[in-house]
């Protein structure tokens, strides 16, 4: 694999753990935009901290293996591409699409920290 394709998906792998300590601090401090896809898309309340702590686990993975643990920045990567099959879908089946491109661009980062970790 070239040496630029190796940066830019180190590159990413890095925003993707920046970009979801983000979304669970927001989820933890329960910020308003949080609340409000929630409830757009069908997702009770109830289940913020429960999504809160697969996002942190799959953050707290993808840091693990950027420090040597690779198999673990590989099955974190993995959870978060499901994770976000997952709020992609829940989108689709509310038919909210005016903010889509928020868990399509976070399931973009995952699936690169995915091939970052595989190769």
């Amino acid at each position: 694999m070239s040496t630029a394709l190796e940066t830019g998906l180190l590159l990413a792998t890095i925003g993707c753990v920046l970009a979801n300590a983000f979304e669970v601090a927001a989820k933890v401090m329960r910020a308003q935009f949080v609340i409000e896809n929630a409830t757009e898309v069908g997702v009770g309340r109830k289940w913020i901290p429960h999504l809160a702590v697969l996002e942190g686990a799959g953050t707290a993975g993808l840091i693990l293996g950027l420090f040597g643990m690779r198999p673990v920045g590989l099955a974190a990567a993995v959870g978060l591409v499901l994770f976000f099959v997952g709020a992609v879908g829940a989108h689709m089946r509310a038919r909210v699409f005016h903010n889509i491109a928020f868990p399509a661009a976070f399931l973009c980062l995952a699936i690169a920290a995915l091939v970052h970790f595989a190769t």
